[in-house]
Formats: structure tokens, sequence, C-alpha cells
């Protein structure tokens, strides 16, 4: 999906990943301060990571702890977009109880 040591942008990412309906979205998400990566809070669209990255925000009712996994090509359908991370266990387990 990717190459090593490649990166994108952040806003571009979390659109990818579906995290975020639009880029737009993602931007004022990330201005707003509520994204942290690896452990940093973050407030520019334009920050760039990469994969290995460590990402946390508040979505969908709960934290989500995410590993970035791949940056992507393109904003495909949800199944190839949850390939871009894995969700760390301590979330998943959280969400799930």
């Amino acid at each position: 999906m990717s190459d090593p040591g490649s990166s994108i942008r952040l806003d571009k990412w979390l659109w990818q990943a579906r995290f975020c309906k639009s880029r737009t979205i993602a931007a004022a998400l990330i201005a707003d301060g509520a994204i942290r990566v690896n452990s940093a809070r973050v407030t520019k669209p334009a920050t760039t990571i990469k994969a290995g990255d460590g990402l946390s925000f508040f979505h969908g009712g709960r934290v989500r702890v995410i590993r970035v996994l791949a940056l992507g090509e393109r904003r495909g359908p949800a199944p190839e977009a949850r390939l871009l991370y894995f969700e760390l266990e301590d979330t998943a387990a959280t969400r799930d109880a």
C-alpha cells in the first residue's frame, strides 16, 4: 500500500481510514487539538504521519488508540480502510464491555 519511510498528511489519512467523512472535518478535529500523534498533541492538519505511528483521539463516544499500519493510496471501501490501522487491545476490550 505504501513505501516504507513515506509519510502522509494526518487529515488525509483520517479521511482515507474512514474516521472522518471529509478532510474538512478531519482538519477541524486536528485544529481543535483533539488528536495526539505518538502522545504529542497536534494542531496542524498538515502534520505528517508514517506507518508505525500511534494515534489517540475521541471518536464515536470513546477514546480510540490505534497504530498506523499503512498509509493507503485512496479512500476505498470500509474493509480496505480497516487494513490501514490496528486498534490496541485495551481500547477494543473497553468498547466491547
